[in-house]
């Protein structure tokens, strides 16, 4: 029985959940990564390449696998030629001559799209000095940061954050409400659960729970004068893996591979009342 208790406690924490509908609520989207091998292309497509805030990884697919009913988003050091490399270049994505890390980023833009609803993932985060995982959503709509983002999930430098950034009249230039929490090492190699209520009244966000940051939907209103709400479109997900850039911090001391594992991600939105 000893034997049997330790092993459940061992196994438990990483095994894929039943779905279990909030009162209220229906299920209209979800992936539980319990087919092993490539994520769902009717789900998932991938970011290519160097893309965002000088992150020093390439983003491919090939790091990126469901695993045991887990989606596994592996960050490697790896070096080989940037194929994209143009000598003088002034852009950072081809001014590097060569790749030294890759990770994966995959998004549900043009595939999948919500407005409102709850929306939640049971994951498990790695917390090494230069690693920057997320789960964040963007609008359908306009440039960034004028089309709104939500970080619902995201950690970097010793912090989890919960994030909403909306447009000002500076292109380029987002006006974030935030909130930073620390955590350890020992609080992070567990699962946890981080959700988001958004409605028409407010978005609302959560880790096992506990609320992060809470901000009234008519906050959010692009802050240039022309009235638009990015956070009343519809949204498209994102999860990634980044390192280093603006904000990961250095990864030159980590050890490689690291992992962001993800047992699931759901989408609920309320049940029409007569």
């Amino acid at each position: 029985m000893r034997a049997l208790i330790l092993f459940l406690l061992t196994v438990m924490p990483a095994m894929a959940l039943v779905a279990q509908t909030p009162k209220g609520y229906n299920l209209v989207w979800s992936d539980e990564f319990n087919r092993d091998g490539k994520p769902d292309p009717a789900n998932w497509s991938f970011e290519n390449g160097f893309v965002r805030n000088g992150e020093d990884q390439w983003y491919q697919p090939e790091n990126a696998r469901c695993k045991d009913g887990m989606l596994v988003i592996e960050a490697r050091r790896e070096t080989r030629p940037n194929p994209r490399y143009v000598e003088g270049s002034s852009d950072w994505r081809t001014n590097r001559k060569d790749i030294r890390y890759t990770s994966s980023c995959l998004h549900t833009r043009g595939k999948q799209q919500w407005k409102f609803g709850r929306y939640e993932m049971r994951a498990k985060i790695d917390v090494s000095k230069g690693m920057w995982p997320a789960w964040w959503m963007l609008g359908v709509s306009k440039p960034w940061p004028s089309n709104g983002e939500i970080d619902i999930m995201e950690y970097y430098r010793d912090s989890l954050l919960a994030n909403i950034a909306i447009g000002t009249e500076t292109s380029n230039k987002a006006h974030w409400f935030s909130r930073k929490v620390p955590v350890d090492s020992v609080w992070a190699a567990q699962f946890h659960t981080w959700r988001m209520d958004w409605d028409a009244s407010e978005v609302a966000l959560y880790v096992d729970d506990e609320p992060l940051l809470r901000v009234p939907t008519d906050s959010l209103a692009n802050k240039d004068g022309s009235g638009f709400n990015p956070l009343l479109q519809p949204q498209y997900m994102l999860l990634d893996f980044a390192i280093g850039g603006q904000n990961g911090g250095d990864p030159s001391a980590t050890t490689l591979p690291r992992y962001f594992i993800v047992d699931y991600v759901r989408v609920y939105q309320r049940k029409k009342t007569n």
